[in-house]
């Protein structure tokens, strides 16, 4: 890996094509294969040149094989475009000095570079050139599949149609019949199923040379959740190749909130117990593959990465060198870069002009998770457009979500018209107050379709919105979008990422390992407000440790303002007393 950051998954459509935009550069970039609809229909518009073979929904293990198919394509199209930029020559402003000039300056790769160009023309410089063409590498192309997004199919009239066709499995298996050399990064929590059925795939397991052809990366919250899950899979012969640590609430899309575990300290744990951890899960691979009769003797590399609310060089460098990191994940601030992702122009220009009001954690999400929301967008727009009309819900086409099987047997979502028509008619049965009617109701009719919304943006922009299509756009940044104020090119946000220059220099804008700790705290006073309306003594105590835990957090932050104040710019200004406001305010917080 040449860069020290990565382009983690952005919702359904907006990062799907993003490999065939950065890998040529050496950035790696993360692909979702939830919803194979829009995998097809992206296949087919980026096949205009080559022949298509349509993957018809109705064939057999369709949505494996449309994810395959893709995810080949995208493979190849890099291919060709990584191979052609390497033929190009070194001149001022092409793609091949472009690839060079966005690395990081520490990197060996780009001070060959810079050394090459002081070269005078001749047979030394060619062949200093063609050596550094040779060590060129692409950017990798990661798949995301959520593990708890596992829909168990029916088909009509012939019931269940078995495990290996549940969504997350059959996306599992289009991944591992790809062609691809990359990794499968699982996220929202452990499915031990589909854990399981990772066993099944030769690429899993190291070949003669140790080389594992697809990795995995678990996205965690803590490392605790981290240490389960992959003893989970070593027992079963699987490696995990890095943990992904990602802020529970500073992050986009859904919002998995620890419990009141901060990210200062949840590194702080991982890098005092990561070689303890790796020792112990190598012991338990080892046995595992001998079991299946593989050879391993050699320990497989573990890195460790982390993601979310991430937005100066500073923050960025102190996290690689303190925690000793191998890459940071930058998502959101690329939703502002159009060469990069798939944003359309409304939605681009309403982003650009955003705030920090202008971001919110919302119960919009029918999985029933915490979803970052954004105030104005087409999704919530069209959603109160059909609650004024009476008809509150979404047509369901996709299905994606269903889980909810309170008033079916098979399961409906709770973004549905169905779903919401129903639980509406229960309500009014119910001998409700008014204001509890209303406080039910809108826990309710809140719910939107991320099925459709989060694919909108990128049929808007490229131009394959059908007729009858909404244009309604779900959109899903973290909170760190909102000061990131224009659109921006690729170069910049690189350049940004790395401190050549400083998209963020007049803005004002909290240190990130305050502004989780203020989301936190705002978290816990609005779940207070819930147990005040619902009393429930087991989640009472949950509070009380959540607090707790909390404030052990802001004991670590006091620790490592005393070790970096002197030194680091990071802890030098805006730390210390936005610190001692939230320990402030969290201590006149009663539970």
């Amino acid at each position: 890996m040449i860069h020290k950051f990565h382009i983690p998954v952005l919702g359904l459509g907006f990062s799907i094509d993003t490999p065939l935009k950065v890998a040529k550069y050496g950035i790696s970039s993360v692909v979702s294969v939830v919803d194979d609809e829009l995998i097809e229909r992206m296949r087919e518009y980026h096949c205009q040149e080559i022949e298509y073979i349509p993957i018809p929904k109705k064939a057999e293990d369709s949505r494996a094989r449309r994810i395959s198919c893709y995810l080949n394509m995208l493979d190849k199209m890099v291919d060709y475009d990584f191979e052609n930029l390497k033929k190009l020559p070194f001149e001022e402003d092409n793609e091949l000095c472009k690839y060079f000039e966005m690395l990081p300056d520490d990197s060996q790769l780009k001070q060959g570079y810079e050394l090459m160009l002081e070269y005078p023309e001749g047979e030394r410089k060619t062949i200093f050139q063609n050596i550094l063409r040779k060590r060129m590498e692409k950017g990798s192309i990661d798949v995301n599949i959520m593990s708890k997004v596992d829909r168990v199919n029916h088909e009509s009239g012939m019931g269940f149609t078995g495990d290996e066709s549940s969504d997350a499995m059959a996306a599992l298996r289009g991944f591992a019949k790809s062609r691809l050399s990359s990794s499968l990064v699982l996220s929202a929590g452990m499915n031990p199923r589909l854990y399981s059925y990772l066993e099944e795939f030769d690429d899993f397991y190291p070949n003669e040379n140790n080389e594992l052809k697809k990795k995995i990366i678990l996205k965690v919250s803590d490392f605790r959740s981290a240490f389960i899950q992959a003893k989970f899979l070593a027992k079963k012969g699987i490696w995990v190749s890095e943990f992904r640590v990602e802020s529970g609430l500073n992050c986009g899309g859904h919002a998995f909130a620890t419990a009141g575990y901060l990210l200062g300290p949840i590194l702080e744990e991982f890098k005092q117990m990561k070689m303890q951890m790796n020792e112990e899960l190598f012991e338990l691979y080892v046995a595992a593959l001998h079991s299946k009769g593989i050879t391993s003797a050699q320990m497989q590399p573990q890195k460790l990465s982390v993601q979310g609310g991430i937005g100066t060089a500073q923050e960025n460098e102190f996290l690689l060198k303190h925690y000793k990191l191998d890459s940071t994940g930058w998502g959101s601030p690329f939703l502002l870069v159009p060469e990069v992702t798939n944003v359309d122009n409304t939605t681009l220009n309403q982003l650009t002009a955003a705030n920090e009001d202008s971001f919110y954690l919302s119960n919009s999400s029918p999985l029933g998770v915490l979803f970052n929301n954004f105030k104005g967008s087409g999704i919530e727009k069209e959603r109160l457009e059909r609650i004024k009309k009476g008809r509150p819900g979404s047509p369901c086409t996709k299905k994606y979500l269903c889980t909810n099987t309170e008033f079916t047997t098979e399961p409906i979502c709770t973004a549905s018209r169905e779903y919401q028509h129903l639980k509406i008619n229960e309500l009014k049965s119910k001998e409700l107050s008014i204001n509890e009617f209303e406080r039910q109701l809108e826990n309710v009719i809140e719910k939107v379709c991320l099925c459709e919304g989060l694919c909108s943006s990128t049929y808007q922009k490229i131009g394959i919105l059908k007729p009858k299509e909404s244009k309604a756009v779900a959109i899903c940044p973290g909170p760190n979008l909102a000061y990131f104020s224009r659109k921006y090119s690729l170069d910049e946000m690189v350049g940004h990422i790395y401190g050549k220059l400083d998209l963020l220099e007049k803005v004002k804008r909290p240190n990130f390992f305050i502004k989780e700790l203020d989301l936190y705290i705002n978290y816990l006073s609005t779940e207070i407000k819930i147990l005040l309306k619902d009393v429930n003594v087991k989640k009472h105590a949950q509070l009380v440790n959540f607090k707790a835990q909390l404030l052990r957090g802001i004991d670590y932050y006091k620790y490592l303002y005393v070790q970096f104040s002197g030194e680091n710019i990071l802890f030098k200004t805006k730390f210390f007393n936005p610190l001692m406001l939230a320990e402030s305010r969290l201590n006149d917080i009663s539970i």
